[in-house]
């Protein structure tokens, strides 16, 4: 499929402008960044992480009041998703202290003395987040894990075997969540939909990591540009990557949390969102810089300027139909793929259009300066 086959846009006559308007936005997206900040998720900042989803909508601030009489320490709210039902309560503990821990202890034991005896069970173990708990009969022992699984409790028998008599209960942050939210709404059904937890060291490690990967991509790239075209094309295409990461950057901080629902927190699949536009935009960058390759040993008697142009406005066809489609998908899953795929999504979304206008405006315009300014003729 063909479209735009005879298009005879002058680009490059309008790169200054862009140049400027790319740099304006830059710079506005850096001043999002440190005055707003980026919002780190779980993954990179440690902490435990408990989405709450309530029968029926609720007041964050009363949410709010209530977590902060349950001895979290500093904890960040807000709603999950478009709905006021859900909330995600995030903290940087990652573990009970010995006083919460007993105090949901008391609770589990409570609801075991509904159903048998003191004498029937005893602590048999107990850790830092577990509790395993033995019992005089395997009846009473199921009886007990299934009785404690439907109160809420992270409770299961310790083997399948037929004559086990240990149930082991898991105790967390959102453990003392819910038993505290229990109390202050008690007229409200909720439930804990998700929880998460991560060691600062791993999260340390994690933020290290995503930062290699990205620099390494750029570097690997300019090598692989660099021997396959020319240096100006390496670095062309590199300036242009740079350009979509800090842009894209930009728009995540700015509109996070600008709208209901647009929580978008640097995780994993956010860095696996920008990992994804480097690839794509390098790829439409390329398919222009191999144009632009063919045109010159074809038209060797046509000047650099319009050489870009020719060659940028023959592959328009190719850019619209595949950023168009990948767009349109890229759409749908930001609007209905559900609150884990936003971040993603939200970020490729930008992506994709700072990579087309980069291709473009950055890399090819870049390429036709560089070349311009060291009056070198490339040849290939």
């Amino acid at each position: 499929m063909r479209l735009f086959e005879n298009l005879n846009i002058d680009f490059l006559s309008k790169r200054k402008f862009f140049y400027t308007m790319s740099l304006i936005i830059i710079l506005l997206g850096i001043v999002s960044i440190i005055t707003k900040g980026l919002d780190l998720g779980i993954d990179f900042k440690g902490g435990a992480e408990v989405v709450v989803s309530f029968n029926k909508p609720v007041e964050i601030g009363e949410v709010r009041d209530a977590i902060a009489r349950m001895g979290l320490g500093s904890a960040e709210l807000k709603t999950f998703g478009a709905s006021t039902e859900n909330i995600l309560i995030r903290t940087e503990l990652q573990d009970l202290d010995e006083i919460q821990f007993e105090n949901i202890k008391n609770n589990i034991e409570s609801v075991i003395k509904q159903s048998v005896a003191d004498t029937l069970f005893s602590v048999k173990e107990k850790t830092a987040a577990t509790v395993i708990y033995t019992f005089d009969t395997p009846e009473n022992a199921l009886l007990i894990a299934d009785k404690l699984f439907l109160a809420g409790f992270q409770a299961g028998l310790v083997t399948k075997e037929e004559d086990n008599l240990d149930v082991i209960v898991r105790l967390g942050i959102a453990d003392l969540i819910k038993e505290g939210l229990r109390i202050e709404f008690s007229g409200t059904k909720f439930d804990i939909i998700k929880e998460d937890k991560v060691g600062p060291k791993i999260g340390e490690e994690l933020k290290r990591d995503a930062i290699i990967a990205i620099v390494l991509a750029l570097i690997v790239i300019l090598i692989y540009i660099g021997f396959r075209f020319k240096f100006a094309f390496g670095l062309g295409a590199v300036l242009a990557l740079f350009h979509d990461v800090l842009v894209t950057l930009g728009f995540v901080s700015f509109f996070n949390g600008l709208m209901p629902g647009l929580n978008l927190e640097i995780t994993q699949s956010v860095i696996a969102a920008f990992l994804t536009l480097v690839g794509f935009s390098v790829n439409d960058t390329v398919v222009i810089f191999d144009r632009i390759r063919e045109n010159l040993k074809v038209h060797k008697t046509m000047d650099f300027f319009s050489l870009i142009n020719f060659s940028i406005n023959r592959t328009l066809s190719r850019t619209i139909l595949t950023s168009g489609t990948v767009l349109i998908v890229t759409t749908v899953l930001l609007l209905i793929g559900g609150e884990v795929n936003k971040g993603f999504a939200f970020t490729f979304f930008i992506g994709i259009i700072t990579g087309t206008y980069s291709s473009i405006y950055v890399a090819s315009s870049f390429v036709y300066d560089w070349t311009t300014k060291s009056k070198k003729k490339i040849q290939f």
